[in-house]
């Protein structure tokens, strides 16, 4: 039996510490007993990436951004998908797991955070809606819309945090937010604040096994 290998701890502002684990040669971010995200259930970040961009309202020369970096599979998704001419920005809150990207990691990393599309910004995804007008907003920082990682990230999922995501988006933009499980009242609340909602179900793993997880695609 191969054992688990804590091999890093980065700690949240406001927020319990997270802990990098290798299992053999897999990856797992925890948050305390709850499993943030793992190297082999990559099958719904990836989706969230690719997902987005194909529903771009023009694929010239788009302006996303990205809230958590994570292990960097949305990002690699999206750059796989977009052209030259695309601006990326990655909000990651906690310096650590950019250290982890850069370090333990880094062959899985395969050099996304330096590619010239790229603007890495270590802070919280909220200060950075005010920073320029996305095309698409994707939204990976919990495990669902509610603030597990920290409470302060609350604000982003209910009534008034959603009004700004909204003025953050040029005509015809994409909010698209991960979660590990369903929930209707915040497809609601999407609706109320003026979004056209669709959700759609993804298995965790690229084989298409493993749990569903949820993604929110709301348009402008």
């Amino acid at each position: 039996m191969i054992p688990r290998e804590i091999i890093g701890v980065a700690e949240v502002p406001d927020g319990p510490p997270l802990r990098l684990i290798r299992h053999g040669t897999d990856f797992i971010i925890m948050l305390e007993r709850n499993e943030l995200m793992s190297s082999r259930m990559r099958g719904s970040e990836i989706a969230l990436g690719i997902e987005t961009c194909r529903r771009l309202p023009s694929q010239s020369g788009p302006r996303l951004l990205i809230g958590g970096y994570g292990m960097g599979f949305t990002l690699r998704a999206v750059l796989g998908a977009l052209h030259a001419d695309a601006h990326i920005t990655v909000a990651e809150l906690v310096p650590g797991v950019i250290d982890w990207a850069r370090g333990p990691m880094a062959d899985m990393t395969a050099g996304c955070l330096d590619d010239p599309r790229v603007d890495l910004r270590v802070g919280d995804v909220g200060d950075a809606l005010a920073l320029d007008r996305y095309d698409a907003i994707l939204l990976d920082v919990d495990n669902g819309p509610d603030g597990l990682t920290r409470k302060g990230n609350d604000r982003l999922y209910s009534a008034a945090g959603l009004a700004r995501t909204r003025a953050a988006l040029s005509p015809g933009g994409i909010l698209a937010v991960w979660s590990a499980a369903p929930d209707p009242e915040f497809t609601r609340r999407l609706q109320k604040a003026g979004f056209d909602v669709e959700e759609i179900r993804v298995r965790a793993r690229e084989n298409g096994k493993g749990p569903i997880h949820t993604i929110w695609f709301a348009t402008v």
